[in-house]
């Protein structure tokens, strides 16, 4: 066992559902343990700038009250730093004087790979930390606070959206956050009974993906009573086409050196609009559903929608609440057993906490391409030849891991 006596509590990278049960069970299993808990506001740049901070606010019963888990966001505060490439040769002892000052001995931190990444460098500088996962994208080998939030405002999100779609008879591109892997486009665009999902772990074939959109829209249009129907597609920023190219406006990078995605829901709407002014079936597809005027309305519209942080705010979901706590609850317990420099896992049905190296959970995991075939076979698109799903059965006799 440690002597732990005080903790701060960071949250850092992007916000997301969940966070604040992070926050509130750290402080709450801390408080129960003796141990006192200090928010340390604004990520990584106020751990920086911990030394000049005149007072931390302790995470007393009182004080987590105020906290409402259901909410999304983090009462913490969030930054995008990367500690490493802070100009400030003295940036690691200045952190350390800073700790020292409030007397800290171990730090709980939640984040995703880019948090991570950090954790794992303050660990090899002898600082005691803990990895709380965080991250709606769901690359991590864990499964991540924010993820189970962000799918269902996705799922909502594009489902609402068909109302807008059919009664324009409109093809709907939804752009979603994910850069290099598809898990919440993949799930949100499942749950919303989306016609297409595009993932990065997918090269694009904008050719299947135009057929399919004939196909199913010019089907619904002309079997309907009032001629009216909707495509959806529900696509990942990283998406990238046949040659590898990803879509990206500016290449602009983040703090941590990745390139601003932005633009594959725009790509694709012009893609979609060019193949089909050159496509004479089209017009006569037009003529048939009695919606063409030449020179005003020639084609069925396309509409891009990038709800960008919208899908990321707002409400907690139930899931993301309770594994929040999960977490927060297993990071204290961690530093409290002295265990530093891993990320918490897991707790089991049988009340065991599970955690792994953070260097380990922070490898990028990708949606796995059988479960894309899984649903592939139910007539979504995924922007390639669909590949047939051949069944592999396995009994077991108990089972105790998580959806994602």
């Amino acid at each position: 066992m440690s002597n732990i006596r005080n903790i701060g509590i960071i949250t850092a990278g992007g916000d997301c559902g969940g966070l604040n049960g992070i926050v509130s069970a750290a402080g709450q299993y801390a408080e129960k343990n003796g141990i006192a808990a200090y928010v340390i506001p604004n990520g990584y740049s106020g751990l920086y700038n911990l030394v000049d901070i005149e007072k931390l606010s302790r995470l007393t019963t009182e004080r987590i009250e105020e906290i409402n888990c259901t909410r999304a966001g983090s009462e913490a505060g969030h930054s995008r730093v990367k500690i490493s490439k802070i100009k400030d040769a003295d940036k690691y002892n200045r952190i350390s004087e800073g700790l020292k000052k409030f007397n800290i001995d171990g730090l709980v931190i939640a984040g995703g790979d880019d948090t991570g990444s950090v954790v794992v460098d303050l660990y090899k500088h002898g600082f005691p930390v803990v990895h709380a996962p965080k991250t709606m994208d769901l690359d991590l080998q864990t499964y991540s606070v924010g993820g189970d939030s962000t799918i269902n405002r996705i799922a909502k999100l594009s489902e609402d959206l068909k109302t807008t779609g059919r009664t324009h008879n409109r093809i709907i591109v939804m752009e979603v956050f994910g850069r290099y892997a598809g898990h919440t486009a993949f799930r949100g665009g499942i749950a919303s009974d989306a016609d297409c999902i595009l993932i990065p772990e997918i090269a694009v074939d904008f050719d299947i993906v135009y057929r399919h959109i004939k196909d199913t829209l010019f089907r619904r249009i002309l079997s309907s009573d009032v001629y009216k129907g909707t495509y959806t597609m529900v696509i990942a920023e990283g998406i990238t086409d046949k040659d590898g190219n990803l879509y990206s406006e500016g290449n602009k990078v983040d703090a941590f050196g990745h390139v601003k995605l932005s633009g594959a829901a725009k790509h694709t709407k012009s893609m979609i609009e060019d193949m089909m002014k050159d496509d004479p079936e089209v017009k006569e597809f037009m003529k048939k559903a009695h919606m063409y005027i030449e020179g005003i309305f020639e084609t069925p519209e396309v509409r891009d929608i990038n709800p960008s942080h919208i899908v990321r705010c707002g409400e907690s979901t139930a899931l993301d609440v309770n594994f929040g706590k999960e977490a927060g609850i297993g990071a204290v317990a961690l530093l409290m057993k002295g265990i530093y420099g891993v990320t918490f896992a897991n707790l089991t049905y049988d009340g065991q906490i599970q955690y792994m190296l953070t260097e380990e959970a922070i490898k990028q995991r990708h949606v796995n391409l059988c479960q894309v075939a899984y649903h592939e076979n139910l007539g979504i698109c995924f922007g390639r030849k669909s590949v047939k799903y051949e069944p592999i059965v396995k009994e077991i006799t108990s089972f105790n891991d998580r959806m994602f």
